[in-house]
């Protein structure tokens, strides 16, 4: 008998990343339940290295104050290279493209317009307006690899257990590109570098920047079966 696809199934495919949330803080008991689910992550041999960093309310504010004031002063202080340039001219590249293609038609912003673009960029230091931003941090052992790796893992069932609560996150690269103002505000030591951040808390279903959900690519773009004929046919 075939295995039948559980209920996770459907909480993973329906999981996007949220733009637009609305401002009502989630309880505590949701936070910690998150949390809790995110700490079951695997982790080369169960080091478990993530440091994540909650912030909400008063020190949400004060925090996203200072990354606009970063940002608007060109302050950029990565712990982690990004640059479009590294994709390449493929597949990759092309994926990118699309996204960014997608998300400003939805937003209806044209690629004339620098003004609207820039202001949607700097909605990502206002955490699209969510309640509570959690910030993941690393040690780096080796050439770091394996930890950032784990770290995915960690935010990805941060990520899920969010969808399956009927909440919504979005994991933002731009959030680590003010690492050393995220480490100054928050007290963490240099040696913790700041991988990305996850803005979280309740979509807001009618905003245009959660009107679109990107589509993947097809298996037989990413995946190589070996022996078991089938896998790859479409059902």
């Amino acid at each position: 008998m075939p295995a039948t696809p559980s209920p996770f199934s459907d909480v993973m495919r329906s999981r996007y990343s949220v733009r637009k949330f609305l401002p009502t803080p989630l309880s505590p008991s949701d936070i910690r339940g998150v949390l809790e689910d995110a700490q079951f992550a695997p982790s080369n041999c169960n080091t478990q290295p993530w440091t994540t960093h909650v912030v909400s309310g008063a020190a949400r504010d004060a925090l996203s104050k200072e990354l606009l004031k970063a940002h608007d002063e060109e302050r950029l202080s990565y712990d982690f290279t990004f640059d479009y340039a590294d994709f390449g001219d493929g597949a990759y590249y092309e994926r990118a493209q699309d996204h960014g293609a997608t998300l400003y038609q939805a937003l209806k912003i044209p690629r004339s317009d620098r003004s609207a673009r820039n202001a949607h960029a700097r909605a990502n230091l206002e955490f699209h307006g969510a309640p509570h931003a959690a910030f993941l941090f690393m040690p780096v052992f080796g050439d770091g690899v394996r930890v950032a790796a784990d770290i995915g893992m960690y935010a990805q069932n941060f990520l899920l257990s969010l969808t399956a609560r009927g909440l919504g996150g979005i994991p933002q690269t731009m959030l680590g590109m003010y690492a050393d103002t995220v480490r100054e505000f928050l007290g963490v030591p240099e040696e913790h570098k700041l991988l990305f951040g996850i803005s979280f808390g309740t979509a807001d279903v009618t905003a245009l920047a959660n009107s679109f959900h990107m589509g993947r690519a097809p298996l037989e773009q990413s995946v190589v079966v070996h022996d078991t004929p089938g896998v790859l046919d479409e059902q």
